[in-house]
């Protein structure tokens, strides 16, 4: 099969779930740690940090999709990260609850979403590929935000 017929994912797991992303879109991940708090700022940004001389932006994807936070074992903590993903020219971290590894999927394979799909809404989701164990979902990076939350992120990490 051409390299081009598949999908190449960087696949997570947040609450019971596991969710892949387009390798293209994720610059790097980063172990997890402190965020500054940003006051007055949406309830799904968790707040920032400093990588090298960028000021990212952190999401709470627990808070932007409604999961519940699960408590994390020591082992499982050492396992969650933060994905530091290109959205329209911004870097943008997202909190994971634990890294997988990157994963070939065939484009075919991927299925549009269920209309009735728990969790997330589906405006998030490129699609679902079922595994033997359940299925994977597909995140849509670029439908994460609104252009209105965008700039609310940028005026967030500009204060």
């Amino acid at each position: 099969m051409a390299e081009q017929d598949q999908l190449q994912l960087v696949t997570f797991q947040l609450g019971n779930e596991i969710y892949g992303v387009d390798i293209f879109d994720v610059r790097e991940i980063q172990r997890r740690q402190e965020v500054r708090p940003i006051p007055n700022a949406p309830p799904f940004i968790e707040g920032i940090f400093k990588l090298r001389k960028d000021i990212i932006p952190v999401i709470n994807l627990h808070r932007r999709f409604h999961i519940p936070e699960p408590e994390l074992s020591e082992e499982d903590r050492l396992l969650s990260g933060i994905l530091i993903l290109e959205i329209d020219r911004n870097k943008i971290g997202v909190l994971i609850d634990k890294v997988l590894r990157v994963v070939s999927i065939p484009h075919e394979k991927v299925q549009p979403p269920p209309e009735v799909f728990t969790g997330i809404g589906t405006e998030y989701i490129e699609g679902v590929v079922q595994q033997e164990d359940g299925y994977l979902i597909v995140l849509d990076v670029h439908r994460l935000f609104s252009p209105k939350e965008l700039r609310q992120i940028e005026r967030t990490i500009a204060r």
